[in-house]
């Protein structure tokens, strides 16, 4: 995500830091490359043109020359316009008063919409707002079907045609749907609609019908980030027709230029309230835009990244596995629990790309993620009794393990070692005081 553009404004900024004193054709300079960056990176060409503006007028301020670090002043002055580029502050969505809240969303066919609704749905239930999802794209083969299986998935339940009757079309599915769902007490409706492979007057009557009817609290266009400057103009026009409320951006995992998500604030005037980062449902997250600028400018993450751990780990578990480890009674079992957690938080490049200097320390190295599968299969391939008491894993037993999990048995010693290693570790830290010592993050 975003990792073009952060390679390409970090060259930009090492020139600037090594400089001794910053003078105005120094600034001009760095503009250019700040300028061909974000062009590169498919950002509308207006947006750039008034960001560049706006970094100029500050950077060749006198307090910025005087300044004892100037370059360190001129990537902070980059850094705060990012962020009043992208929005400035977080948007959440807008609840009702009187539930249940309605949510629209639209977009054009394959940006990810009903994946989307499934993630959107499970967050409102982590959240304790019981959800419902009301399935209104009767066009696309097996639509429906797709999204009654991401419900079931996450126990949220579908409104489809199939409770209307065959001739009932999407505004009646979605007025019925609503119905519904306040019927059964449901917080959130979540309608998912119809998209085209491009915008036609009859989807976009039909979007309108169905605002009227429906009333929604929220309209977001859900956009495939990857499209750029294209899926910018497809959310102008959804703009003109029904006045979306957000903009949700999808695929971002894929997307190493981040055009979409630095123009389209400034194109519709809308917020980006939430971007996908992965394929799995819980691969949500909330847009901040101080946050993302951090991000583009290699700065790191540190509080997404802790919202993602208190996400993963559960405080109950951790509290009971310090008192394994303050107990010694720490096995592979608890080893591959934790490790099942982190993979709950994300790509593991993507949140490396969290950890202030991680990112820039490991350009061009590829994350091995694979590991982990290894990890979980020679665990798998243990006893009970092996993963409570590894120091009965003698020679014949690491044979038999590597031979079940597909490995070798230098890769059964190598994890055995690193097991045994971190257990006396834990050792050492249990002489701390209580509630000082923190759980461990185990990369294998």
């Amino acid at each position: 995500m975003f990792d073009r553009l952060t390679e390409r404004l970090d060259d930009v900024f090492r020139k600037l830091r090594g400089q001794g004193r910053i003078t105005e054709r120094n600034i001009d300079e760095s503009l250019r490359e700040i300028r061909r960056a974000l062009l590169e990176a498919d950002v509308n060409f207006q947006v750039a043109r008034s960001f560049l503006h706006a970094v100029r007028e500050k950077a060749t301020g006198r307090e910025v020359f005087r300044s004892l670090a100037p370059g360190q002043q001129v990537v902070k002055i980059v850094h705060d316009e990012l962020v009043t580029l992208l929005g400035r502050q977080m948007e959440p969505i807008k609840l009702a008063d009187h539930p249940p809240t309605v949510i629209l969303l639209v977009g054009l066919q394959g940006c990810g919409k009903t994946t989307f609704a499934g993630k959107l749905a499970l967050n409102f239930k982590g959240q304790g707002r019981p959800p419902f999802m009301v399935a209104a794209d009767v066009y696309r083969p097996a639509a429906a079907e797709q999204l009654k299986t991401l419900g079931d998935s996450i126990g949220v339940p579908v409104f489809s045609q199939a409770e209307t009757g065959e001739d009932a079309d999407p505004v009646e599915i979605c007025r019925r749907g609503v119905e519904a769902a306040r019927k059964s007490s449901r917080s959130v409706v979540i309608l998912d609609t119809a998209g085209r492979l491009s915008i036609d007057d009859e989807m976009m009557d039909e979007l309108v019908e169905i605002r009227a009817l429906t009333q929604p609290h929220e309209i977001l266009f859900v956009a495939d980030s990857m499209l750029g400057q294209d899926a910018v103009e497809t959310a102008s026009r959804f703009h003109e027709r029904l006045a979306i409320t957000g903009c949700v951006l999808t695929k971002m995992d894929g997307d190493a230029r981040g055009g979409a998500a630095l123009s389209i604030r400034q194109v519709t005037g809308q917020p980006v309230k939430y971007i996908c980062t992965g394929e799995g449902l819980e691969s949500l997250e909330i847009f901040h835009p101080e946050r993302i600028a951090s991000r583009i400018l290699g700065m790191g993450d540190v509080v997404s990244f802790v919202e993602k751990a208190e996400q993963a780990f559960d405080q109950e578990k951790a509290a009971e596995m310090e008192a394994k480890l303050r107990q010694e009674t720490f096995s592979f079992d608890d080893f591959r629990e934790q490790l099942q957690a982190i993979k709950k938080m994300g790509p593991l490049d993507q949140l490396m790309g969290m950890i202030p200097g991680a990112g820039k320390a490991l350009t061009g190295v590829q994350v091995d993620e694979t590991a982990f599968v290894q990890v979980e299969a020679i665990i798998s391939s243990m006893t009970a009794k092996e993963r409570v008491r590894p120091q009965i894993l003698n020679g014949s037993r690491r044979r038999r393990i590597a031979r079940g999990s597909g490995t070798t048995v230098q890769d059964v010693n190598r994890l055995v070692k690193q097991f045994q290693a971190m257990q006396k570790m834990m050792k050492q830290m249990s002489r701390m005081k209580p509630g000082r010592m923190k759980m461990p993050v185990p990369f294998a």
